[in-house]
């Protein structure tokens, strides 16, 4: 029997710990969170301090029941979970549970952390544990119940309002408006004309690239040259000044030096891996949890990075002076500054871990354990690896060189620039979206004040200003992080929440909100503005995070929040449906004389044609996937009731329609029905029409094994194989049977005690709840 039990989240992380504690100790996981708020109204009591009501996980019972039956017969406890709130969390919510099993009577109780997974820091922990943090527990407390408090009294508003199945959150629902916000600035951008003049230099025969900087004495702006007329006037006055040369006027040389960029936050982290690797939040975070867990290079599992939900950009001075030692041994001592570069993060609280993300020991060279590692956490740790010693190495210098080339009145400039001493760029360098690498060298001749030098050709460029860029994971990130809305540990969920509500959808791996997150986000701002607000979210999560720090209490944090808030819930609580959606009325229906207007239901965005006043029943068509609610024009409405289309008959004589249905749009031929994949139901012909019941009719033929003439039973081909069907239910094939080898009372029996189809309104749990 083990006289010491230690508690961790994650099995592979026990199995990791495991080998470093030895006989004395057993190490159990508790698959994460085992307590959360029970899931209906009532689970936090604004009447009563915010009484709080938990229960057990389902499907970490078991492993509570396994923790208390190890906890008994231990002699002492050490939780060692996460070392930020909800890793605190979890060891408070377990630590709970044990005591109403009475599993710690007389039992010494410690709370461990670590920031990495390796024997030292493993053993460093269990020497030097600590109590259970309150006012970490606290903050977390308020954080769920904040949380629960919004999503349980906003949720039902949008479902009355809008549509069952909605949900609002205090975090996500500025994420959203930060979305939407971006989406109307780009369909109100006015594009905008300009041009630009280059210059083809040579000398030497070595040619160079130099662009129009002023004119006539004057600096060029963007706009200064607005249409083509303009640009030929001032292409010729050039030409005429120039008369094939340019003068060099002035040469400016400078050195200017490049400092490499801290080590990863969680922020930093997901937005290299979603530039660099492709990653996406989720994945980056799930794989950084592998390389933290542990990695068995061999000899056992290793953690090979730090905790990876962080804020802060600090590194131990072990780590430092050992990335200082790597440098000098890989790259060379004149790569290794004389002081330890100093970085200082510039979240406002960086408590939620001391470290930023570095590997555990930066001798574990990525070409060394790649082998050991699956293809993309080799990526992602080689990602952090070079970080970290980079972050430690000298600045990188860049050569720079400015020439003026002047025509008369006219000016030109060219710059040039080469890397007269890499640094930290020969082992990183930051891939931001908005900045040009610096890798590539560009080479100008050797220039001297006073020459000529021939121009070759001018050219003028047309562009065309461009609408602010949508968000990509990395952007909105970043954009979450600059305005202090949610924490590391919250960006994933953030994003994935987003696209599990279907409010936004990745096109070309970049946000565009649909019709629904549009109208969620307009409820809101309209009539939630101060719950959506950036900067009062931002002051929520310092509130919050100074209750971490012991500075405020908890409890009149809540009541400050939930007061105001549950009165404007009460206030819009009155407001009609009619109010919060907004039809948007788009003209007249020239037919029937009948207003038509663009709405939302529960399946999505569609157009009406009438009124629920009129005396005939008003049209209703969907929209399509490409269309916009608040884009839409009364031509494109009404060609939404072309369809149903009748396309006549097939050479059978079976009446032939196209339309849109649930599952998109198809093609009818009697009571059967054929997808239509690539065509558009809206144009597609009656020939093409008929290639696809052709191709339905002979696929249903070559699916049919056996049909029992007289009943409606068939032995088909399946996607998972042969099976039996009656048009009711179907049943599965017996295992030592070949299909074409059943009779009709086999069949017949097999069907029998087939369970029946479950129809598109259940679940395996059940009816669906109706709107």
């Amino acid at each position: 029997m083990s006289k010491n039990l230690v508690i961790v989240e994650s099995p592979a992380k026990a199995r990791t710990i495991n080998k470093y504690l030895g006989k004395e100790f057993q190490v159990l996981a508790s698959y994460g969170h085992v307590r959360d708020l029970v899931p209906k109204e009532g689970a936090v009591d604004p009447e009563h301090d915010f009484q709080m009501k938990y229960t057990v996980i389902d499907k970490n019972s078991k492993h509570v029941e396994t923790i208390a039956k190890a906890a008994k017969k231990a002699e002492a406890l050490y939780l060692a979970t996460d070392p930020d709130r909800e890793g605190e969390a979890i060891s408070w919510h377990l630590y709970e549970l044990l005591q109403e099993k009475k599993a710690l009577d007389g039992k010494h109780v410690h709370r461990v952390v670590f920031h990495e997974i390796t024997k030292r820091a493993i053993q460093d922990a269990i020497a030097h544990p600590r109590e259970l943090s309150q006012p970490l527990i606290n903050a977390q407390q308020a954080r769920r119940a904040l949380d629960y408090l919004v999503g349980f009294n906003l949720s039902p508003l949008l479902w009355k309002k809008i549509s069952t199945g909605l949900s609002a959150g205090r975090v996500q629902s500025p994420a959203l408006r930060m979305i939407v916000e971006r989406e109307l600035e780009i369909e109100a951008f006015q594009s905008r004309e300009y041009w630009t003049v280059e210059a083809d230099v040579a000398k030497d025969a070595q040619g160079f690239v130099a662009k129009l900087h002023s004119f006539d004495g004057e600096r060029l702006e963007q706009f200064s040259i607005e249409n083509e007329a303009r640009a030929r006037e001032v292409e010729q006055a050039l030409l005429d000044a120039a008369q094939g040369k340019l003068h060099v006027s002035k040469v400016e040389k400078k050195q200017r030096r490049r400092n490499p960029a801290a080590p990863f936050t969680t922020s930093t982290l997901q937005q290299e891996a979603s530039r660099k690797l492709g990653f996406t939040t989720q994945r980056t975070m799930r794989i950084a949890q592998q390389l933290y867990e542990g990695i068995d290079l061999g000899q056992g599992a290793v953690g090979l990075i730090t905790y990876m939900r962080t804020d802060s950009v600090n590194l131990s001075a072990e780590a430092v002076s050992e990335i200082r030692e790597t440098i000098a041994e890989r790259y060379g001592k004149q790569n290794v500054p004389a002081k330890p570069q100093v970085y200082r993060t510039k979240a406002k609280n960086a408590q939620e871990a001391h470290e930023a993300i570095r590997p555990t020991s930066a001798r574990n060279y990525p070409e060394q354990v790649r082998s050991k590692l699956s293809d993309e956490q080799y990526k992602l740790y080689e990602l952090i690896w070079k970080r970290a010693v980079a972050c430690q190495m000298i600045h990188a210098t860049i050569n720079t060189v400015s020439v003026d080339l002047t025509a008369g009145a006219h000016m030109f400039r060219a710059t040039g620039s080469t890397v007269a001493d890499p640094g930290f760029m020969a082992v990183y360098q930051e891939g931001q979206d908005d900045k040009k690498k610096e890798a590539g060298e560009k080479l100008l001749p050797p220039l001297q004040e006073g020459e000529d030098v021939d121009l070759k050709a001018l050219r003028p460029e047309q562009h065309f200003t461009e609408p602010p860029p949508r968000y990509s994971e990395a952007s909105l990130v970043r954009a979450l992080e600059e305005h202090g809305i949610g924490r590391p540990s919250t960006y994933a969920t953030i994003i994935s929440t987003l696209q599990q509500r279907k409010y936004t959808i990745l096109e070309n791996r970049r946000f565009k909100p649909t019709d629904v997150g549009r109208v969620v986000n307009k409820f809101l701002t309209d009539h939630f503005d101060k719950y959506v607000d950036y900067d009062f979210t931002a002051r929520l999560e310092d509130d919050l995070d100074a209750v971490s720090r012991g500075e405020r209490d908890w409890v009149p944090l809540m009541k400050e929040f939930w007061e105001p808030f549950h009165t404007r819930v009460e206030e819009k609580a009155k407001v009609s449906r009619e109010e919060v959606m907004q039809a948007r009325e788009i003209g007249t229906d020239p037919k029937s004389g009948r207003p038509v207007s663009v709405r939302i239901g529960r399946f999505g965005p569609f157009v009406q044609i009438g009124t629920k006043d009129d005396e005939e029943k008003p049209k209703f068509a969907g929209l399509r996937s490409h269309q916009n609610m608040d884009t839409i024009t009364l031509e494109e409405a009404l060609e939404l009731f072309k369809l149903p289309r009748e396309l006549g008959e097939t050479p059978e004589g079976e009446p032939i329609q196209v339309n849109i249905g649930r599952f998109g749009p198809y093609v009818r031929y009697a009571n059967k029905f054929v997808s239509i994949k690539e065509d558009d139901p809206y144009t597609i012909s009656r020939e093409r029409a008929l290639e696809l019941i052709a191709e339905k009719k002979e696929a249903d033929a070559n699916r049919i094994i056996r049909h029992f003439e007289g009943t409606d039973i068939q032995v088909l081909r399946g996607r998972y194989g042969p099976y039996i069907t009656d048009g009711k239910k179907n049943a599965r094939m017996p295992k030592d049977r070949e299909p074409e080898s059943l009779t009709l009372e086999e069949c017949q029996e097999l069907i029998a005690k087939a369970p029946a189809k479950k129809g598109r309104g259940t679940r395996s749990g059940g009816k669906r709840k109706s709107s």
